[in-house]
């Protein structure tokens, strides 16, 4: 793929060895396909997400070749940003319901048909978010995430993106998840179709998910990220800090449990939110 080359071959150049003509023209090419979701960050083959690492070199050569810029409003709404990431430019043919109240999306996000965003709510660059997903007041969508189909991104949940380093996967939601209230998803926490993630729950890399019911406990590992089973139901819960003076103090550590996999209860309580879309 010639693109694939060319960014490739700027990204590895030195910033004074960059015709900022030819490469802003590149760039301009490049975050087309983005834009419109042809290239992405990372995608699943098979049963496997896989990262683009040059598609995450293009999102950070916008970054190095974009001039600071004033996008203010008016003289009392001041804001500056790299020339090469404006707002993305959306119109009501796209689909997308963007409700007034303070919202933003940054160009070279991919925002599919049906999307909802309530205020306010921010999606960042290099974000993939799919079809009939919500994404709510408060709620952020970091730079590279991937957000399946009729994904619910309740009120003030945090998802976060991992742009860099550049073979890092990043947070990936798939199908028909359901990410609870002040929920945060980070460090290319993977989770799969059909879960849901009570309010409240915070995964990381660093995170231990105890399964209840297979009493298995789920991590990161030097060779693969926290992936969260399909159609598991995590709650926040804690277990003992398991030192003496921890004894002694009765002290515990939060930590994410799996209480049950997704059944028909469970869909009825989701189905819900249906009716505001």
């Amino acid at each position: 793929m010639a693109l694939q080359a060319d960014i490739e071959a700027l990204y590895d150049s030195e910033p004074a060895a960059i015709d900022l003509t030819d490469a802003l023209k590149t760039f301009s090419e490049f975050k087309f396909f983005l834009n419109r979701g042809e290239i992405r960050a990372a995608e699943k083959k098979g049963d496997a997400w896989l990262v683009n690492h040059w598609v995450k070199k293009g999102i950070l050569l916008g970054f190095r070749i974009g001039a600071l810029q004033d996008v203010s409003i008016d003289s009392r709404f001041r804001f500056f940003d790299r020339s090469t990431y404006p707002l993305k430019n959306l119109s009501a043919a796209d689909g997308v319901r963007l409700v007034p109240g303070g919202s933003s999306i940054r160009d070279g996000a991919y925002v599919a048909r049906g999307v909802v965003c309530m205020p306010p709510m921010y999606i960042n660059t290099g974000a993939y978010v799919d079809e009939g997903t919500m994404v709510d007041s408060h709620a952020l969508v970091g730079s590279c995430a991937q957000v399946g189909k009729r994904v619910h991104v309740s009120a003030a949940a945090q998802i976060g993106g991992v742009l860099e380093p550049v073979g890092a996967m990043p947070v990936i939601i798939e199908d028909d998840v359901l990410i609870g209230g002040n929920c945060g998803i980070y460090e290319g926490t993977i989770v799969s179709r059909r879960a849901v993630i009570a309010a409240g729950v915070i995964l990381t890399g660093g995170t231990a998910v105890y399964d209840a019911v297979k009493q298995r406990v789920y991590k990161k590992t030097p060779g693969a990220p926290l992936v969260i089973p399909e159609d598991a139901v995590i709650v926040p819960g804690s277990r003992p800090l398991d030192t003496e003076w921890g004894r002694k103090n009765g002290l515990s550590l939060a930590t994410p449990v799996l209480v049950k996999y997704r059944d028909g209860k469970t869909d009825a309580a989701t189905a819900l939110e249906d009716s505001l879309r």
